[in-house]
């Protein structure tokens, strides 16, 4: 008998590529990994990996059993959220990831609602990269992600997983409202002589921002670096560094600094995702209807 726990670790080697990074993404060791493939190959009897360098790919025989684990955990999802949508009310745990402004706008408003209405549902929020809460997600670390898409920056749909949006973000130009800053006009040449605040370059929200600066005519003179955004906005309140954040930042927050629009008003997308199948789990489903509210109440 071939163990899914199992089989879902071979997915991932296929969908990240090397055993190092599915012990990454799963906090494993690669021998673990290592030894739970060889496993897997005991049980089905064939090889499932073969070398090539320093790593390794799957055999025609282990893409073989990929296309059926998806199947299988898809009909394995559906089956536990028929057996929940049986019940009379809905309880349990839903594990969510998340990001920094979901969690301050949103996220509280929908678990107040959802322990009004649900009492016996237990809600766990934590903080993830993209690429640990999707590992995570597919792994059974999490049952939900809140994510976010950056404009020029779409994320490669995943194997295994469905999006539902959320809300389109209008992202705007933040400038100081106090200190010498409060001068600064959005002309290409006092934006590049000012000080800003980014996200780091290596990351969706930072490559965006810099592309945005270029686009408007000017190089950012970046000072301070940080995926932090009550940094970002407390050092724009301070009159110390401009920045591009999200509308989102401000639901039930009043704001002492200069938000302008950019050309063409980009947006990012919000969506949450879920495990294919999953999306009738009533857990899944109650969250994302009590965010929906959150969002537009």
């Amino acid at each position: 008998m071939l163990d899914v726990h199992r089989l879902r670790l071979l997915r991932e080697v296929q969908r990240l590529g090397t055993l190092a990074a599915v012990a990454r993404a799963l906090s494993y060791s690669p021998s673990a990994i290592s030894q739970q493939l060889a496993q897997l190959e005991a049980e089905a009897g064939v090889p499932l990996l073969e070398p090539v360098g320093r790593g390794v790919r799957l055999t025609e025989q282990a893409r073989v059993l990929v296309r059926h684990t998806e199947a299988i955990l898809r009909r394995l999802e559906l089956a536990q959220a028929e057996l929940a949508a049986s019940l009379d009310e809905v309880a349990g745990t839903l594990r969510v990831a998340s990001f920094q402004t979901v969690v301050l706008a949103l996220v509280p408003t929908a678990l107040t609602e959802l322990a009004q209405r649900h009492p016996g549902l237990r809600v766990e929020i934590t903080h993830r990269d993209p690429d640990a809460a999707y590992a995570g997600l597919l792994a059974r670390d999490h049952d939900i992600v809140l994510g976010e898409e950056y404009p020029g920056l779409p994320a490669p749909p995943d194997p295994g997983v469905e999006t539902e949006d959320l809300a389109h973000d209008e992202l705007r130009l933040a400038l100081p409202a106090r200190g010498p800053l409060r001068r600064a006009t959005t002309r290409p040449a006092d934006l590049a002589a000012i000080p800003w605040v980014l996200e780091p370059p290596d990351t969706p929200p930072g490559r965006w921002a810099l592309t945005a600066c270029r686009t408007m005519g000017f190089e950012p003179d970046v000072r301070f670096e940080s995926p932090d955004v009550l940094l970002q906005v407390h050092l724009v309140e301070k009159g110390l560094a401009a920045a591009l954040l999200p509308d989102l930042l401000w639901t039930d927050r009043a704001h002492t600094v200069r938000l302008r629009r950019l050309p063409s008003r980009p947006h990012r997308r919000l969506f949450t995702a879920v495990r294919s199948g999953a999306t009738t789990h009533p857990a899944v489903r109650v969250f994302r209807e009590a965010l929906h509210r959150a969002r537009t109440g």
